[in-house]
């Protein structure tokens, strides 16, 4: 592949491989990797630590202002043990603050941080073991449902112009799943009303929970032809049968990715380019042939299979606009005068919007 296209691109962040995120309109749920609990666990643990410390060092600089109902007296041991019973609310009563400043002291510092602790363990419990099991039923109810969905693997400008031209062809947008690796990508599809996956598309792993083998087809949509080719690669070996489109940005990678796996392929910067040197000489041929691909022109090209009363006719005798006859993985134009359409042939018309796709014209 070319080395040189992609070497000034800025590499995706390691560790945003680690953590997944699944995207819902209006809720958002979160699994951190290995690394990352680990990582809240020190940070939080070393918080309530220092916390700790505090509370004991203030009771130990004002234990004049405490009472030991046993002995009378206050040792370090009884700090310790009091700094204990008062942050975990027990309280058993033999030692307590009997002096005006000393309850001040408990009143106005101590118990927020008090409450401050109680408000880390519960947010750590929370995030750490209830909201895995919240995201994993969520994320089994939504695989339950996903059945002929559209995967699409990048949200950049591309993945944005790709989701939002299956909506205008009628797609749901609970059936259009988003895999990035990026944050605010994800965040952006989810206010959209796509669900969203965040993690490395090119891991076996995250491609699974997109119940790839169920889907319709994956579209290929990062910007780095060495990334949509690990992508293929993965997508290809978890679903054999898929329907893969990638996006390719350098022309001599085209042939790497249908190798890879793609079933087809599409190069933005090659079919810009023609309509750019075709609008020379013309000022509507390119609006034309971007009302026929798109969903909002007035006319549209199609796939279709042939009609029975087209089998066995040549393509400029079919009532339909029939431009191109595809057989074998070979195409054939519609002029050629000793052409016929067979029963296994697939068509290229163009239909008016909105029309069936096994309607002609």
């Amino acid at each position: 592949m070319d080395a040189t296209a992609n070497r000034d691109r800025p590499a995706a962040p390691a560790g945003d491989a680690l953590n997944r995120r699944l995207q819902v309109p209006g809720r958002r749920l979160f699994v951190g990797g290995e690394r990352s609990v680990r990582k809240t666990l020190v940070l939080r643990a070393s918080l309530v630590l220092i916390l700790f410390a505090l509370v004991m060092a203030v009771f130990w600089f004002d234990r004049d202002g405490l009472h030991d109902n046993l002995d009378g007296s206050i040792s370090f041991t009884d700090v310790v043990y009091f700094t204990m019973v008062s942050v975990t609310t027990v309280g058993y009563g033999d030692i307590v603050p009997v002096t005006r400043q000393a309850r001040l002291v408990d009143a106005l510092l101590v118990t927020p941080i008090r409450l401050f602790i109680w408000l880390i363990f519960v947010g750590t419990a929370y995030q750490l073991v209830l909201q895995r099991l919240i995201e994993d039923f969520r994320m089994r109810r939504l695989q339950a449902r996903l059945q002929g969905h559209v995967v699409v693997c990048g949200f950049g400008h591309a993945g944005r112009c790709a989701a939002a031209e299956l909506v205008a062809r009628g797609m749901d947008k609970q059936h259009i799943l988003i895999v990035d690796i990026d944050q605010r990508r994800i965040e952006d599809a989810a206010e959209l009303g796509y669900i969203g996956i965040l993690g490395d598309a090119s891991r076996e792993q995250t491609l699974s929970e997109t119940m790839l083998e169920q889907a319709k087809a994956l579209l290929v949509c990062t910007d780095r032809d060495d990334t949509n080719v690990l992508i293929t690669l993965t997508a290809r070996n978890l679903a054999p049968n898929v329907r893969i489109i990638s996006r390719v940005e350098e022309g001599e990678n085209d042939k790497l990715l249908r190798q890879s796996g793609a079933t087809s392929t599409v190069l933005p910067s090659r079919v810009g380019g023609i309509l750019m040197a075709d609008s020379i000489e013309s000022s509507h041929l390119a609006s034309y042939v971007m009302d026929l691909i798109s969903a909002g022109g007035q006319v549209t090209l199609m796939e279709r299979e042939p009609k029975p009363e087209e089998i066995g006719r040549r393509p400029f005798e079919s009532r339909a606009l029939i431009l191109r006859v595809v057989r074998d993985r070979h195409s054939y134009s519609f002029w050629e005068s000793d052409l016929r359409i067979q029963a296994e042939d697939k068509l290229i018309v163009i239909g008016a919007h909105g029309a069936p796709p096994d309607q002609g014209q």
